[in-house]
């Protein structure tokens, strides 16, 4: 039998022992004075308090009894002896592990070493842990366990837990900013009869009662645009979107993103807004507008802008009048390895942030004068019509946001459905023809914001639940 099956059989033993005793060992609600945090930062000498938590060490020394308990803020040190906690209760001991979920009260006290303790005069059972914690759970080998077994993660490792307190604040704090300046939060629908909005496979359904396929959402765009058409001016959704598509350090199927639509604005705006969102929430969270990412250091007191058409003509000698066909022969000529005769969007993105990622190291970089054919949504640029009126933002050689001015011309919108060769929302494109005010639309990856302002390589340790290959 292995170590951690042996350990089982024990935990399972006291679990016997503990229900024959007429203690139920998954206890019901325990009432709390206050977090452990707030425990000891309030701390004072002989006041009676109670707390609950988890037990993550247990010191046995004679006749009294150490034992560490944490709970989602804090740990504190737990005193017991055969005094205050009379015999029975201590001798109940015995039958508590590691992992345990149990409530507490006593006294607060300093030890010798300055260390806040309280000395139990009670101690109930508020759930029986039947599983060992791991000793040891970081590690390479360990990775694909801490994502699965996120629980487990949480418990065992802090960091990880900060992450996602942090993600929390950064969501939080986005809403304040947007809130504080007028803007609308709204939902819109995750099946879709069409799958528009973006460029991405889509994840397909079927409703039974509608008999029809649906798709889940690739992005929220063209619902919210509607929103823009009905009078909402501002209007943003901090929403779910999914991708059938590959999964990497940088993509998980189903995301989180920011998109925001302001009637009246444009892709000079969305730059304002942006700078805004990032610079206020990394303040806010972090307390500092200098944050390290993989050991560089991003200043967001200073913002760049570079012109993807000038890179690419400077580079591979690429007009954005060339076409995919000739795209593709002139990357091919600067060694530019490409499975096909015409260029995907996603190949130029990712050649984008190749070329970018130097420079995104240092600050905020702003990549703007994109070519029309990449996005079917964006207005032209004024005097030059190849090009669109949209930026996207890298952070730490990572994109992170994506915005336009917003085409609003039904006629040329159709046009450019037509051109692009996909299905046309016509119920969309009804809507634009009631007239849509002249807009700027951003859409933020909340996933990877949280990557940047936590230090995070790999896009799953933020995501509580990432998507997994199939457990064995």
């Amino acid at each position: 039998m292995s170590h951690a099956s042996d350990i089982e059989k024990q935990k399972r033993e006291k679990l016997k022992e503990i229900e024959k005793s007429g203690v139920y060992p998954f206890g019901e609600s325990y009432a709390v004075d206050s977090t452990i945090e707030a425990l000891k930062k309030n701390f004072t000498e002989g006041k009676n308090v109670r707390a609950a938590g988890r037990i993550m060490a247990q010191r046995a020394h004679g006749k009294t009894v150490f034992l560490d308990l944490k709970d989602s803020t804090s740990r504190i040190q737990l005193y017991a002896g055969a005094g205050p906690l009379g015999d029975e209760k201590f001798s109940f001991l015995k039958k508590l592990d590691i992992g345990d979920i149990i409530g507490v009260e006593g006294e607060l006290f300093k030890t010798r070493t300055g260390e806040t303790t309280i000395k139990l005069s009670d101690i109930k059972i508020l759930a029986k842990s039947l599983r060992p914690l791991p000793e040891k759970w970081h590690g390479l080998k360990d990775v694909e366990t801490r994502f699965r077994q996120r629980y487990v993660d949480l418990i065992v490792n802090e960091d990880v837990q900060r992450i996602f307190k942090i993600r929390s604040r950064v969501v939080g704090k986005i809403r304040e900013v947007l809130d504080t300046r007028g803007f609308l939060e709204v939902e819109t629908p995750m099946m879709q009869s069409i799958a528009g909005g973006a460029a991405g496979k889509p994840f397909k359904t079927h409703h039974d009662a509608l008999h029809r396929d649906l798709y889940l959402r690739i992005a929220p765009e063209l619902y919210l645009k509607r929103l823009l058409v009905g009078g909402f001016e501002k209007v943003y959704e901090i929403n779910r979107s999914f991708r059938n598509e590959g999964i990497s350090v940088r993509h998980n199927p189903e995301f989180t993103m920011l998109e925001v639509y302001e009637a009246f604005s444009d892709c000079e705006g969305m730059m304002r807004l942006t700078e805004d969102i990032v610079r206020k929430t990394a303040k806010a969270v972090l307390g500092k507008e200098k944050i390290e990412y993989q050991g560089k250091i991003i200043d967001l007191a200073k913002w760049e802008r570079v012109s993807f058409a000038r890179l690419m003509e400077e580079n591979f000698g690429i007009l954005p009048s060339d076409g995919e066909k000739t795209w593709a022969e002139k990357l091919r000529r600067k060694g530019v390895k490409l499975e096909k005769n015409e260029v995907s969007r996603t190949q130029l993105i990712n050649i984008i942030g190749e070329l970018v990622e130097p420079k995104a190291h240092d600050c905020p970089v702003f990549v703007v004068d994109m070519f029309k054919e990449l996005c079917p949504l964006a207005k032209a640029k004024k005097g030059n019509p190849e090009l669109t009126d949209r930026f996207e933002l890298y952070m730490g050689g990572i994109e992170i946001a994506n915005a336009y001015s917003e085409l609003n011309d039904p006629i040329e919108q159709r046009r450019r459905f037509e051109e692009t060769g996909g299905e046309i929302d016509e119920d969309f494109m009804r809507a634009l023809e009631y007239g849509m005010p002249p807009a700027g639309g951003l859409g933020i990856g909340i996933d990877r914001l949280v990557m940047i302002f936590t230090n995070s390589a790999n896009i799953r340790e933020v995501i509580l639940f990432p998507q997994l290959k199939q457990e064995k």
